[in-house]
């Protein structure tokens, strides 16, 4: 079993940023964060390969948040730079359930999920 418990999640202007933390109480072989916008699905937003920090971002947030873990704490970061109203959700730490060969944005590939920040980004 993983738990994993997400913080720093808030209100903010757009063009403001965020640092959203995930303290998982231990490391799978890729981390990821999700979202879920009001009336939309949820999305992937970036992931990570624990063993050797490899990233992955969706299109719509590249060069603009960032993923990074701290494997001796435990913990995995989102930092949120140049938030756009679009970005408002309900944001997801998720850690996999089986190995990953390279950071995947695949859901169904997280077994392990928390309970989730509300971001939002008001104009």
């Amino acid at each position: 079993q993983v738990q994993l418990v997400e913080s720093g999640g808030g209100s903010v202007q757009a063009g403001e940023s965020l640092r959203l933390s995930c303290a998982a109480s231990r490391f799978t072989h890729c981390m990821g964060w999700f979202r879920q916008g009001p009336g939309k699905e949820r999305e992937a937003v970036a992931a990570i390969k624990t063993i050797g920090g490899n990233t992955k971002n969706v299109d719509s947030v590249k060069g603009r948040f960032i993923i990074s873990q701290d494997k001796g704490k435990n913990m995995l970061y989102l930092q949120m730079n140049s938030l756009k109203p679009e970005d408002t959700a309900m944001y997801y730490c998720a850690a996999s359930g089986a190995f990953c060969s390279a950071p995947t944005l695949a859901s169904y590939q997280y077994k392990y999920w928390g309970q989730g920040t509300q971001v939002t980004v008001s104009s």
